[in-house]
């Protein structure tokens, strides 16, 4: 079915004759003769074969016009045939009787099925209109019993029946397949007929007729089935000619007169209702337009294949309909009503109200701005213009896609919709926009930075480079690849941490980084310290172990000056205490821009704020300075023994129990009494805190000293999902600023550096949350950017700490980054640490070739990049098949023809050789790079199509013509006139060949280097055969010199040289 070719109308009697035309011009001719034989070889070919009878060429006429009045016609729009009516004929002309018996002959209609006759089928003189007609889920072949043939004569046959039948999902979805294709099997059995299949997918009903008549679905049948009312898929040709052009008429004017802002006729500035009147007048509606349809449709049908394709607006000028007893419920598309914009500084979109949904509403005409963005700017996908796209194919009722090009350009129909003329103008602009994919890279005056190249890209994967790697070779046919993965262990982690950060803070001195790029950064560096706190690890006693933390200093300042030899239960004190420090550091700047911004009078509120950042000593001191000795005591104990705690909180609960009046205390002091007590929520009632300082209070103050840090933070994931801690929320909306409005709804994503924390608790059972935790989002507000991010992945899965092979919307986010900076040899390097794959073992190689052949014109011109791909273990024939095709598309044919060679594509180098090389170098006189060329693919010869007519014609002329010159050569060495003359025979009828086999693909130079070797081996031979040789060898020569491809003028003359010879021959006599 997929190779039917629909053949309508009168184009078809055009292709019959053209088809009969070639075949006549070929027997007439001779089948020897090529298109692109000169007039001097088809002089001598007719010489040869004497001549040919004009009754003969008359008869073969005739013959060719019965056999063009015995094939089958078939006119009715949408209908097709296999094989095809230009087949047929063909076939006809070529082998007398085809016609009489043709093998499972096909015929059908788009999106209602086919009929295929099995066994040999006499389709002369069908008037196939008349005898198949189908519709909605019925065939009826011989509709008219009177002119039905007997069983088994014409098409009253054997045949398989296919029709599509429009059942709605639902009936799959409540596991009704069964009682359908029961349902179908018994409509089938008591047609007569017998049933062989159904495919659900879509929804071809297949069964066998032994004759026919009437086969299908009845009413009753449709009913039980749960028939779709939509309509069928039709011919393109249909739905262009009726559907469409009713759409147009439908939504081109409203009830109450007012135009569409998408009326064609509003846009050429005339009258639509006067427009829709000459319509009417001009092309009435004609019930039988069906089957009386003008040439021009006639014709324009031929361009139409099985495909559905979407025809363009001005083909839908005139209007189609079927018969009534044929036709079928369509539901049109509706357009679009009305399009309210939303404001750019708003954070909800626009609306749209369409047709189906607001059906009692009147139309509106409004006017809406779109945006161009030049491709130096913004993206509008990483930037709130987007929510300014008008797409042009909605407004007008159709479909359209955007285009993607090359390092982030985005085509699409995005123009304004409506002007400030008073002409209305359609959306049809199409806009260049490039997305942002480098805006890590980008400063604040959005210049690309070098140094932020190097820094955010080039730097991090140097040292992920200089990490210890394994690898795993994969065969991929007859090349390996070698796939890397980064393994070490947590001894280094710490090391690889401090180098990372390193890198990070030389991209902080960067100058004019925006300031929501140095949130990122710094946040950035906060993670890598928290990589190392909770999964590094450290020598004790000459093994390795896990360090760990708890907060209290005097324990870091223990661990710093102490021996190496630490208690295998202080580990998780240890590694708490690190943790600690490091929630200190993260919080610290936030504490001090709050108490800075606080007034002195407020002293309490200050020490609240410092207990937050536990920074216990600047809170004594602020309140010993104040004179408050006692507090100052209660807070040098604070997140101590919980005995201090519980004595705090029995003093409280005695307070309320005897009805103290707490109003004549501080309200910031009992927050200090609660939070002094454990109790955080009622330290922190009606106030507002950032989750880390949370997290913090509940570890420092809450939960035990001695608490490890997985309890810590189930309890804390625990408090979350019961809505008793604040969420926590990314740092980019945690911290900012950033350039534009995030939004961000709960439960969404949350910072990368609680998703480590949940890892580390997790303490080796399976983590589900890796790709929540690797996106983009969890620490950048670029939805674009993974070049840390990725880093960091890579860092845990080599110690262990981490493992996944699904996580390939990351590893091609930073390809996409690299590829966008021109940086192919490092996406190359992103693509072979991708984890294999059993599933999709052919992924890397997959990749790789498509940047090698996208980005060929960034990456073949540097040597480093080139040097770098082959170090990586890429296989040199992909970079130059990569290459050859880019030179081949450049028009650089000869280095195409070089790559070509190298990368053993011998096929493809031949054929360039021959139609682009080979005749460019002989007439330019480089013959030893012809054989230079020749001879290289020599050796494969036996792998290469027509070897011996292709490059073998430059070997074998140079050999013969080395011979006849009678140069003293290894080569070839011919010993008499008589063999010279049969290898020039050999050489010219292969020349012969050689244009009949390569045909139009030979460009005119190419047929001129044929004619010129032709003409060098000709004086050769000749003027060898004056030299002593008797006459008949000469006139033999002669004969050997017509053959040869020359110019008429150079036959000719050899003519004439042959005549004089043979005139002396016969005065000798």
């Amino acid at each position: 079915m997929a190779s039917a070719s629909p053949f309508p109308l009168s184009g078809t009697l055009n292709e019959v004759q053209s088809t009969r035309n070639s075949i006549l011009f070929g027997i007439t001719m001779g089948m020897g003769c090529d298109a692109g034989t000169s007039g001097s070889q088809i002089a001598l070919h007719q010489y040869k074969r004497r001549k040919i009878s004009q009754k003969n060429v008359s008869s073969s006429c005739e013959v060719h016009s019965e056999v063009e009045a015995s094939l089958p016609t078939l006119r009715s729009l949408g209908y097709y045939m296999e094989p095809c009516l230009k087949e047929l004929a063909k076939r006809e002309l070529m082998d007398s009787g085809f016609c009489s018996q043709v093998q499972n002959f096909t015929v059908g209609r788009f999106g209602y099925g086919c009929v295929k006759f099995l066994g040999d089928t006499d389709v002369r003189w069908l008037d196939l209109d008349q005898i198949i007609r189908f519709g909605r889920h019925e065939v009826v072949v011989y509709g008219d019993e009177g002119a039905k043939p007997e069983v088994g004569q014409g098409l009253n046959k054997a045949a398989e029946v296919t029709l599509v039948l429009q059942i709605r999902s639902s009936s799959f979805e409540e596991g009704r397949l069964n009682d359908i294709v029961e349902k179908l099997r018994l409509c089938t059995k008591k047609q007569g007929a017998d049933f062989i299949s159904f495919n659900p997918s879509n929804g071809e009903w297949k069964f066998l007729v032994h004759h026919f008549s009437r086969f299908g679905l009845g009413e009753d049948d449709e009913e039980d089935i749960a028939m779709d009312d939509a309509t069928v898929v039709q011919h393109p040709l249909e739905t262009n000619a009726r559907e469409v052009s009713d759409i147009d008429e439908a939504t081109l004017v409203e009830p109450n007169g007012a135009v569409l802002s998408h009326s064609l006729p509003a846009h050429l500035g005339l009258d639509p209702i006067k427009m829709k009147e000459m319509r009417m007048v001009m092309f009435p509606v004609d019930e039988e337009e069906d089957h009386d349809f003008s040439g021009e449709f006639k014709q324009r049908e031929q361009s139409f294949n099985k495909e559905y394709i979407r025809p363009p607006l001005h083909h839908s000028t005139r209007r189609m309909s079927h018969k009534s007893g044929s036709s079928v419920a369509r539901k049109t598309p509706l357009a679009l009503l009305e399009y309210n914009p939303g404001s750019v500084d708003s954070s909800s979109s626009g609306t749209i109200l369409m047709a189906q949904q607001n059906k009692g509403m009147p139309l509106k005409t409004t006017k809406v701005e779109g945006f161009k963005l030049d491709l130096k700017h913004e993206t509008p996908i990483a930037e709130s213009h987007s929510r300014n796209i008008v797409d042009a194919a909605l407004f007008m009722g159709r479909s359209f896609r955007v285009g993607w090009g090359p390092n982030g350009i985005l085509v699409h129909a995005g123009a304004a919709v409506g002007g400030n003329d008073s002409q209305r103008v359609l959306s049809s602009v199409i806009n260049l926009e490039k997305v942002a994919i480098d805006k890590v890279v980008r400063d604040e005056n959005n210049k690309v930075r070098k140094e932020l190249v190097d820094s955010c890209f080039i730097s991090p994967l140097k040292l992920h480079k200089d990490i210890k790697h394994e690898t795993k070779e994969v065969e991929i046919g007859s090349f390996k690849l070698r796939l890397q993965n980064p393994v070490s262990n947590r001894l280094m982690l710490s090391e690889i941490c401090r180098s990372y950060i390193g890198i990070i803070e030389r991209q902080l001195e960067v100058p004019e980084v925006s300031s929501s790029g140095r949130v990122v950064l710094m946040h950035q560096v906060m993670v890598w310290e928290l990589i190392k706190v909770l999964f590094s690890a450290r020598e004790i006693s000459g093994q390795s172990k896990s360090a760990g933390a708890d907060n209290e200093e005097d324990m870091m300042h223990d661990r710093s000056e102490g021996s190496s030899e630490v208690d295998l239960e202080a580990l998780p004190l240890i590694r708490r205490a690190e943790f600690s420090y490091w929630l200190q550091e993260s919080v610290c700047h936030r504490v001090q821009d709050e108490v800075s911004s606080l007034n002195e009078s407020s002293d309490l509120e200050q020490i609240l704020l410092l207990l937050t950042g536990r920074q216990l000593d600047a809170a004594v001191e602020l309140a010993a300075s104040r004179g408050d000795v006692r507090l100052a005591c209660l807070l040098s104990q604070a997140g101590g023994s919980t005995i201090n705690r519980v004595d705090v909180a029995q003093q409280l609960d005695l307070w309320r129990t005897n009805g103290l009046d707490f109003n004549f205390i501080e309200k910031d002091r009992i927050r200090l009494f609660e939070l002094l007590a454990g109790n955080i929520h009622g330290a922190l009632h009606g106030k507002n805190i950032d989750w880390k300082r949370f997290l913090g209070l509940l570890m420092w103050y809450q939960l035990p000293p001695d608490t490890s840090l997985p309890f810590v933070f189930r309890n804390y994931q625990q408090l979350l999902a019961d809505g008793g801690a604040p969420h926590p929320v990314p740092v980019y909306i945690d911290e900012g600023p950033v350039e534009e409005a995030v939004s961000w709804s709960v439960g969404e994503r949350y910072d990368l550096a609680y998703y480590l924390m949940l890892l580390h608790a997790s303490e080796g059972s399976e983590f589900g949350l890796g790709k929540t935790m690797f996106s983009a989002f969890s620490s950048t507000h670029d939805p674009l950017d993974y070049h840390m991010i990725w880093h960091q992945r890579a860092v845990l899965e080599a110690v262990g700490a981490f493992s996944s092979n699904d996580l390939h919307v990351l590893d091609m986010g930073l390809v996409s980054q690299l590829l966008c900076l021109g940086q192919c040899h490092w996406a190359i390097y992103v693509v072979l640490h991708m984890p294999f794959r059993d599933d999709f073992p052919y992924l890397q190689a997959t990749l790789i070739r498509e940047i090698l052949f996208q980005y060929c014109e960034s990456w073949h011109s540097q040597e480093l990049q080139r040097q770098f791909m082959e170090d990586l273990g890429v296989p040199l024939a992909w970079l130059h098949e990569a290459m050859a095709v880019y030179f081949n598309y450049c028009g650089d044919l000869s280095r195409a023809l070089e790559h070509y060679i190298a990368c053993a594509n011998w096929q493809k180098a031949h054929s360039l050789f021959m139609t682009s090389v080979a005749h460019s170098l002989f007439l330019s006189a480089k013959h030893s790079e012809i054989w230079r060329l020749a001879t290289s693919m020599e050796d494969h010869k036996s792998e290469i199509e027509h070897w011996d007519l292709g490059a073998g014609v430059y070997i074998s002329f140079y050999l013969i013509r080395s011979s006849l010159q009678e140069e003293n050569n290894t080569m070839c060495e011919l010993d008499s006139l008589e063999s010279k003359n049969a290898a020039c025979k050999d050489f010219f009828s292969c020349l012969n060949e050689s244009l009949a086999v390569w045909g139009g693909r030979l460009p005119v130079d190419a047929r001129v280097a044929y004619s010129k070797m032709s003409e060098e081996i000709c004086g050769l031979l000749l003027s060898d055969s004056g030299e002593g040789s008797t006459r008949d060898v000469q006139l033999s020569c002669f004969d050997t010199v017509f053959s040869a491809p020359v110019p008429e003028d150079l036959h000719s003359s050899h003519l004439q040289n042959a005549v004089a010879l043979f005139t002396c021959s016969l005065l000798e006599v």
